[in-house]
């Protein structure tokens, strides 16, 4: 099993590896408060200023450009703005779980990274059910989003709440078909095992080699992922259960101040998952030449945030039932036709 970031800690802290359980905790914090302080800073560059920057750039406008070099000092600015807001209860929401769900919504995005190996020793835990682990703890974010919808005395974010619910069912079984194929070559749900069988080249013609990344192995299960973990993050054509032109803004109509801000930071948090547990499962995790692991891993997972944010301003939404019917008519049967496809070829290399 390859050393975690505690255990890499404790070493730096002069414990050695064989941590006792005092100690395995605080070097736990002390690594969850850096993978943290990490997916944080990515995001507070992804919402207020990369995502303008990126869809000016894709509809030939002008982004931030005055506030700071570069408009950087937006960051800034947006979060004094909206921290400084007042916080406004509606009446009649359902006040526990009107104030939970924001939490829910940001926390279950960050309790995914504990398993994501992200290279140069940046892997907080590695449970040999992983894959599973991750994939449970994002889709709590579908119970932060009813949460969200039902508590706001709101028929718009009433809507959204639901919306949110056909959504899930829609793709979390295609998505995880699709995830339980790459096991399959894999032989493990443990995240560095999948890494690992990676490693090494698929072809190589000429002077050029072809890693053994399951993008490459396996592109059609790939393309079907990045489509599923759209579906996940609710970028366009699938951001349903947020819908700006029909229900105002969805499940959170109702929320402002700081509670706003949670829920624009779990948004943006579970899109950087979503990347990487692609980066994980299909492009060989931190894998790469010459520059060390985790840069690999950040220059992967914004590539595929790159993606979310041109399909943001490329492709128009669908409706509620095209949707639905995507989802149950064609990734369901796409994901199993995949599925069985790879257990035969595996089963005939084997």
């Amino acid at each position: 099993m390859t050393q975690t970031l505690p255990e890499t800690i404790g070493e730096l802290l002069g414990w050695g590896t064989e941590l006792s359980f005092g100690q395995d905790v605080v070097a736990s914090l002390i690594g969850a408060a850096l993978v943290g302080t990490l997916m944080l800073t990515m995001t507070a560059i992804a919402g207020p200023w990369a995502k303008r920057k990126i869809t000016a750039a894709f509809t030939d406008r002008i982004a931030v450009n005055r506030v700071g070099p570069f408009g950087l000092l937006i960051i800034v600015a947006d979060a004094v703005r909206l921290l400084s807001k007042e916080l406004i209860v509606p009446e009649g929401v359902d006040r526990p779980a009107w104030d939970l769900a924001p939490i829910v919504l940001a926390g279950s995005a960050l309790l995914g990274f504990a398993v994501i190996p992200m290279g140069s020793g940046i892997h907080l835990a590695d449970p040999e059910v992983g894959l599973v682990y991750v994939f449970a703890i994002a889709s709590v974010a579908s119970v932060g989003l009813v949460m969200a919808g039902y508590a706001s005395n709101n028929k718009y974010s009433m809507l959204g709440g639901l919306r949110a619910v056909a959504q899930n069912l829609a793709y979390e079984i295609p998505l995880v078909l699709i995830a339980a194929s790459v096991v399959l070559f894999a032989g493990s749900l443990q995240m560095s095992e999948i890494v690992a069988a990676q490693q090494g080249t698929l072809l190589a013609v000429g002077g050029l080699s072809i890693p053994a990344w399951y993008a490459f192995v396996n592109p059609f299960a790939f393309v079907l992922f990045l489509v599923a973990n759209l579906m996940e993050v609710g970028r366009n054509p699938f951001d349903i259960p947020e819908a700006p032109t029909e229900i105002v803004a969805g499940y959170q109509t109702e929320y402002s101040s700081v509670y706003f801000v949670l829920i624009y930071l779990g948004e943006f948090l579970h899109i950087f998952l979503g990347a990487a547990i692609i980066t994980t499962v299909f492009l060989g995790g931190p894998a790469g030449p010459v520059l060390p692991g985790i840069l690999w891993f950040l220059i992967k997972i914004w590539a595929i945030f790159l993606f979310t944010q041109w399909a943001r301003s490329a492709l128009p939404r669908l409706r509620i039932d095209q949707l639905i019917e995507v989802g149950w008519k064609g990734m369901l049967v796409l994901a199993f036709a995949n599925l069985i496809l790879t257990a035969v070829i595996v089963g005939v290399i084997a």
